[in-house]
């Protein structure tokens, strides 16, 4: 593609599509939230590796899904905060072993405190660092191990490489 803007809106728009259908999978699963989240979306976090553009779709991605699974108000408003800077962070990272440290730091500092205040009826230390942790399970199980075997499987292929 020639033209950057139709560039990013498809890629963008690929990657929020990607994101929502992933996230109903989990969702579907009983895997989508709770202080123990396995959202299988937050393997894309790595495509910002290969082009910026994927930050819009996966912020885009991540408010949809959370919009159209009954999240709470702040949920869709902060999740979708954690996840554009885990990946405008990620983006700009240079080492591919480092790109979804972003998503996961985003993710265990912002969403405690939004399981805390909307999904509980208990906002104390022990809860947040409760669900710190359950967060960091879940985002490092997703992001680093999937989310790198992908990074490393789209590697391979040609049409990645030319994204930026």
């Amino acid at each position: 593609m020639k033209n950057k803007g139709v560039k990013a809106l498809t890629v963008s728009a690929l990657v929020a599509a990607l994101y929502v259908a992933l996230t109903y999978v989990s969702f579907a699963l009983g895997l989508s939230s709770g202080a123990i989240q396995f959202r299988l979306s937050e393997v894309l976090c790595v495509l910002v590796y290969f082009t910026p553009y994927a930050t819009y779709g996966l912020s885009v991605g991540c408010f949809l899904a959370n919009l159209l699974t009954g999240c709470a108000p702040l949920d869709i408003i902060f999740g979708t905060l954690a996840t554009f800077l885990g990946a405008f962070v990620g983006s700009k990272m240079k080492n591919k072993y480092l790109v979804p440290l972003p998503t996961v730091i985003s993710n265990a500092l912002i969403v405690p405190f939004v399981i805390m205040y909307c999904y509980s009826n208990e906002a104390n230390p022990f809860v947040y660092f409760s669900n710190l942790v359950g967060v960091v399970i879940g985002e490092t199980a997703m992001a680093y191990v999937l989310g790198l075997l992908l990074l490393k499987a789209l590697e391979k292929n040609n049409a990645f490489k030319n994204l930026k």
